[in-house]
């Protein structure tokens, strides 16, 4: 017989469940049960409902003290948090009027990490994907995809993807890798052919014989990659089997476009997308991803996720978490700042952080609360959901479970 544990109640229960994965979401749309619980069995959810109305079926119960709310547990599903060193020096020269393509011309921006983390030993890169994971956890992120691309080389690329999935074995949180081996095009290549001719054909076999990522990225933009670069790097991927995941519109638009022809599961950032990008999104069912961590970064506008939800897009919300561009990390407070600027509703924002960032990895099994799907959620010392973004991410979780497992409770 299976073991089904019952968690709760719960003053306040949002499962965001039933809600459109496209367009605009109100905040009378949110399904909210009310002293509700969860019913856990094998790490998934068997049954979500009133706390009473499932005592009949759980064998074991955990009983919520005081008025807790629950949520999902986030998604995060952009983030760069595998690299060596810092970059304090790049903020401090962008926040004294130093363009952020100025820094990367003279020896900054991301050649500055790659150099860095090039240095660092694969064991050493572990030790800062887990302590910068778990401080995700902490916060209430469950899944956090973390991508290469501060190696720049094959040997480099790989020595990263490993350090990502070797962390991923240690960690309660699950970690989504990604290849963004063109994140640029390396200043010391010295290759007969081109830079990503070589990743296709020596690195893409290593990332499938040891499974290391299902999932390839590039950044499509002026100090990176151009569109007409970048499609035979898809076509490539394609073949193998990867999915499409690409950092387009960031400072100029284009790589929507590509992200659009490829049928990529995302098009991340989007803060230069133009009326025309944002309608051509809309038609398509690639995941429009906002970053609010790098408006803030380089305190630059923040992609336009009103008119990216009202042409009729499925927005996701990431924290771009970088040592460049988005050194804070703060999902939910990135978000809730997000949603003031962009006047989003907290349905918006959580769904945002959820099911749609569930959607924007290709993942089907979490990002909301029932029957079947992950047992993963946070609980907040609050009576009502609207506290959380009202307070910007600075009421934090008083715990986080995954897979039915209480995994950080607060002090």
């Amino acid at each position: 017989m299976n073991q089904n544990v019952l968690i709760g109640p719960f003053v306040q229960l949002l499962p965001m469940s039933g809600l459109p994965l496209k367009g605009p979401l109100k905040d009378s749309q949110l399904p909210i049960i009310y002293s509700g619980g969860i019913l856990v069995s094998e790490g998934k959810i068997a049954k979500t409902g009133t706390f009473e109305d499932l005592i009949i079926e759980a064998n074991q119960i955990h009983k919520i003290d005081g008025e807790q709310v629950c949520l999902p547990g986030f998604v995060d599903s952009h983030t760069h948090i595998c690299f060596g060193g810092t970059r304090a020096r790049d903020y401090a020269l962008r926040n004294a009027g130093v363009s952020y393509l100025e820094i990367a011309k003279s020896g900054g921006g991301i050649w500055d990490t790659v150099t860095q983390t090039r240095k660092a030993s694969q064991s050493e890169l572990e030790v800062g994907i887990r302590e910068r994971a778990q401080i995700h956890l902490q916060n209430g992120t469950t899944t956090l995809e973390v991508k290469s691309g501060y190696g720049l080389s094959v040997h480099e690329e790989v020595k990263m993807l490993r350090a990502i999935q070797n962390a991923n074995k240690q960690l309660e949180i699950d970690l989504i890798p990604t290849c963004l081996a063109a994140h640029m095009k390396p200043k010391d290549w010295k290759g007969d052919s081109s830079y990503l001719d070589e990743i296709i054909s020596k690195l893409f076999p290593i990332l499938k014989s040891e499974n290391l990522t299902n999932r390839v990225d590039a950044f499509v933009e002026e100090s990176a990659f151009a569109p007409s670069e970048v499609e035979s790097y898809f076509q490539e991927a394609q073949k193998f089997g990867f999915d499409i995941t690409v950092h387009a519109d960031q400072f100029n638009p284009g790589g929507s476009e590509v992200a659009i022809k490829f049928n990529a599961v995302s098009a991340d950032h989007l803060e230069a997308s133009t009326e025309k990008e944002i309608n051509l999104l809309a038609q398509s069912d690639v995941i429009a991803t906002a970053l609010p961590g790098a408006s803030l970064g380089l305190g630059c506008e923040f992609t336009p996720a009103r008119k990216l939800l009202d042409a009729g897009c499925a927005l996701a919300i990431a924290s771009d978490h970088n040592p460049g561009s988005a050194p804070m990390g703060d999902l939910l407070t990135q978000a809730s700042i997000l949603g003031a600027f962009e006047k989003l509703s907290n349905a918006e924002v959580l769904g945002g952080i959820t099911f749609r960032a569930s959607a924007a990895l290709n993942l089907k099994d979490r990002g909301v609360l029932s029957p079947n799907y992950i047992a993963d959620f946070a609980t907040f010392r609050t009576n009502d959901y609207r506290e959380i973004t009202y307070h910007q991410g600075q009421l934090k979780p008083s715990s986080v479970w995954k897979k039915g497992q209480q995994v950080f409770e607060s002090k």
